[in-house]
C-alpha cells in the first residue's frame, strides 16, 4: 500500500454557459431595430459535415425583403447578416451541436453567441423587437447541471454535467490495497485497517462532493460504481443535505469512459425528471383546484408572475401548444406592463417569451419545461405553484409614477 493521496480538478470554460446568456438576453429592452434571434441544429449529417450557411442565407434574404431599402431597419438588418454569415463561415468548434446567435446593429452593435454540446430541435429564425429566448430557456431546463460520482475503493471521478458537456472534472486517488493470504487474528487485524482506508477514502469523496454541490449550486447527484461495496459506503457517509439529492445509483466500472458515462447518467436523470414532473403537474392541478397555491392558464399566470408570487412556473415543451384568450392577455399586459409598446397582436411565440421573461425578472421563479404535457395541456399549456396568495381585494392596486404602474399587493396567509 502507499500513502499518497491526489486530488485533481479540471474545470472546463470552453463553451458558453447558457444560463448566463439567458440572463443577458432577458436584460435587453424592447428596440425599434430589428433583432435577430438564430437557433441552429449544428449536428453532423451522415458524412460528417454541416450544412448550415444555405438555410441562414435564404432566411435572412427572405426577412431583408421586409424592411424598405435605405431605412434604418434594413441597415442595421443587413449589417447583421454580414457579421452572421462570417462568423458561420470562419467555423465552429467541432463538437458544437447547437449554437444561438443574437444580433442588433441598431442596438449598440449588441451581438451574443453561444455554441453547446447540446443540439436545437430545429434551425429557426425570428425578428422581433427583442431576442426571443424561450428555445434558449428550454435547454437551460433539459441540461440543468448535475452531479455524478464514480468511484471505487481508492479512486473517483467527480464529474458535472450540463448542456450536454463536462464542465468540471474531480479526481481523488488514495491509497490501494492489495489482498493478502494471512489468516487468523492478523487477517482481522488487516482487513480493518483496509478498512480504514476504504473509509478515509469515502470521507475525502463526500467532501470533494459536498463543495462541488455548494459551489455549483446542483440540485441532483448520481453514484456510479460497485453496488454491492463502494456506493454503500459512499451512501453512509453522506450527510442528508447531500443524500436528499441523490437520484439513482449506477452499477459501472471504474474506467468506464466519459462520454458512455454521461450517456447512461443522462437516461437516469431524464427517467427522474420525467417522473418528477409528473408529480409536479398532479400536485398544480391539485392546488389550482383547491383554489390554494396553484393558478393555470396564461392570463392567471402571468399576473402572478408579475406579482412576485411565483415560486415555479410549470410550461409546456413547445410555444406553439399555449392556448389562451388573446384579449384577456392584452388586459394582464396592460395592468402589469413594464417597459415598451405591447405589440399590436400577440402570438405564442410572444406570450411565451413574455411568460419566460416575467419568471426570471420578477419572480425569480424557476421555469420548468413538462416533456410530457398532455395534461398541462388541459389548462392552457402553464401554470404556477406560487409562494403566496394575494386578496381578492388588494390584488391590483397602483401609482403612477413616469407611466409605471406599480404593485401593492396584500398577502394573505393560507
Amino acid at each position: 500500500m502507499t500513502d499518497a493521496t491526489t486530488e485533481n480538478t479540471n474545470e472546463t470554460t470552453e463553451y458558453t454557459k447558457p444560463e448566463r446568456l439567458l440572463e443577458k438576453l432577458l436584460q435587453f429592452e424592447s428596440t425599434s431595430a430589428p433583432m435577430i434571434s438564430l437557433y441552429l441544429d449544428a449536428q453532423v449529417d451522415q458524412n460528417g459535415k454541416r450544412n448550415l450557411l444555405p438555410f441562414v442565407r435564404k432566411q435572412l434574404n427572405e426577412r431583408a425583403k421586409t424592411y424598405d431599402n435605405n431605412t434604418p431597419e434594413r441597415e442595421s438588418f443587413e449589417a447583421d447578416f454580414v457579421r452572421i454569415v462570417r462568423y458561420l463561415e470562419e467555423g465552429i468548434k467541432t463538437t458544437t451541436n447547437g449554437v444561438a446567435i443574437f444580433a442588433c446593429s441598431g442596438a449598440k452593435d449588441f451581438l451574443e453567441i453561444g455554441e453547446f454540446e447540446a443540439p436545437f430541435e430545429r434551425n429557426r429564425l425570428f425578428v422581433s423587437d427583442r431576442p426571443h429566448v424561450y428555445p434558449l430557456a428550454r435547454l437551460v431546463d433539459k441540461y440543468r447541471r448535475y452531479a455524478v460520482v464514480l468511484a471505487d475503493t481508492n479512486r473517483a471521478h467527480l464529474f458535472v454535467f450540463a448542456a450536454g458537456h463536462t464542465v468540471q472534472e474531480h479526481t481523488v486517488e488514495n491509497v490501494k490495497t492489495k489482498k493478502t493470504s494471512v489468516g487468523g487474528w492478523s487477517q482481522a487485524r488487516y482487513q480493518r485497517h483496509v478498512d480504514n482506508y476504504h473509509l478515509h477514502h469515502a470521507k475525502e469523496v463526500v467532501e470533494m462532493l459536498e463543495r462541488t454541490v455548494k459551489g455549483e449550486n446542483i440540485e441532483h447527484i448520481i453514484l456510479a460504481g460497485d453496488e454491492t461495496a463502494v456506493i454503500p459506503l459512499l451512501r453512509e457517509q453522506l450527510p442528508k443535505a447531500l443524500e436528499e439529492k441523490v437520484i439513482d445509483a449506477l452499477s459501472l466500472g471504474i474506467d468506464t469512459p466519459e462520454h458512455e458515462l454521461f450517456e447512461e447518467s443522462l437516461k437516469a436523470f431524464r427517467a427522474h425528471d420525467s417522473l418528477t414532473d409528473m408529480e409536479k403537474v398532479e400536485r398544480l392541478l391539485s392546488e389550482y383546484r383547491g383554489d390554494n397555491l396553484g393558478v393555470a392558464g396564461v392570463p392567471e399566470t402571468l399576473a402572478a408572475l408579475s406579482n412576485g408570487q411565483v415560486e415555479e412556473m410549470l410550461i409546456v415543451n413547445s410555444a406553439e401548444k399555449l392556448l389562451y384568450d388573446e384579449e384577456e392577455v392584452k388586459k394582464v399586459l396592460e395592468l402589469y406592463q413594464t417597459d415598451g409598446e405591447l405589440p399590436a397582436e400577440l402570438d405564442q411565440r410572444i406570450v411565451a417569451d413574455e411568460l419566460v421573461r416575467r419568471a426570471n425578472l420578477l419572480s425569480s421563479a424557476r421555469v420548468t419545461f413538462i416533456e410530457d404535457d398532455t395534461r398541462l395541456e388541459q389548462v392552457g399549456g402553464v401554470g404556477a405553484l406560487l409562494r403566496y396568495r394575494i386578496s381578492d381585494e388588494s390584488a391590483v392596486v397602483y401609482e403612477q409614477s413616469d407611466a409605471v404602474p406599480r404593485t401593492k399587493a396584500l398577502t394573505t396567509q393560507v
